[in-house]
């Protein structure tokens, strides 16, 4: 579950929730997970609601290298989650000032993604093509559709020896993530350190020259990992050109992992787990 609250400074400030459950099944090498996500922004709730179902497998290469093909099916909704309050309903005699009401308050579509992602015990790679159905968001009559999206993530695991040649629980995770839709492009590049049960991390966010000159934001990281929960708190950062307008953004995270007694994990994904 995660809670994310941005530019709660801007009179439109943003928030967006999201929950997920997933499950392994280990006699199919399989992994079914549900998810729901909404956000709204301003005073009338302009958002989005996307609610899927996902599906992967997992088969291994050489009893070293696992291989982990994905696809998913969402439900997409957008519009408005409030009231519409127009100039014309507050300016007495003004005539009609406002934009043409909408023909609809909410749009409702389909989509489908798909992702690949291999891995090893120190290091993941992987893709994701998101919005292959390009759904539609229009209110009005006229058409207007999510554009496809591309994301390229990745990284690699260091755990420090310990003693007696075995290993340690202080680890240090380098991360990267590129996204890009339609003309917009992102990248975000991370670093954690993680020594049972405390986690820290640090991301950088953006494409110098491209989202501004110094990028987008700066993402600090901190949070307590155990066998069965996982609590975390971010706080962006803004370093763009918003900096004067906004001052960043927080989130928080919890997860709960529902585990047999002395079951152990096996080919898990190494990659940061907030």
């Amino acid at each position: 579950m995660v809670v994310r609250e941005q530019w709660r400074e801007a009179p439109a400030n943003f928030r967006a929730y999201s929950i997920s459950y997933d499950h392994y099944f280990s006699t199919f090498n399989s992994g079914v997970g549900i998810i729901a996500y909404k956000d709204v922004a301003g005073t009338s709730q302009l958002g989005s609601l996307n609610i899927g179902l996902q599906y992967s497998y997992n088969f291994r290469i050489f009893n070293l290298i696992h291989v982990r093909p994905g696809l998913a099916f969402y439900y997409v909704e957008h519009g408005f989650y409030g009231s519409l309050l127009f100039m014309d309903e507050i300016i007495h005699g003004g005539g009609n000032t406002g934009a043409p009401d909408p023909s609809r308050e909410r749009s409702r579509d389909i989509d489908v993604g798909t992702s690949a992602l291999v891995y090893t015990k120190k290091f993941w790679m992987g893709s994701t093509v998101d919005h292959l159905l390009t759904p539609s968001i229009s209110l009005y009559a006229a058409e207007s559709n999510i554009p496809v999206k591309f994301s390229i993530y990745g990284g690699y695991e260091f755990r420090r020896r310990g003693k007696l040649l075995k290993p340690s629980d202080e680890t240090m995770t380098f991360a990267y993530m590129y996204k890009q839709q339609a003309s917009i492009r992102q990248l975000d590049l991370g670093v954690y350190w993680h020594n049972y049960p405390l986690v820290l991390g640090l991301w950088y966010r953006g494409i110098p020259g491209v989202n501004s000159q110094r990028g987008d934001a700066m993402v600090f990281l901190m949070g307590i990992k155990t066998r069965q929960v996982n609590v975390g708190y971010s706080y962006d950062f803004t370093i763009s050109n918003l900096l004067s307008a906004v001052r960043g953004s927080h989130e928080i995270s919890l997860t709960f992992k529902f585990l047999l007694p002395k079951r152990t994990k096996k080919g898990g994904v190494p990659c940061p787990e907030f």
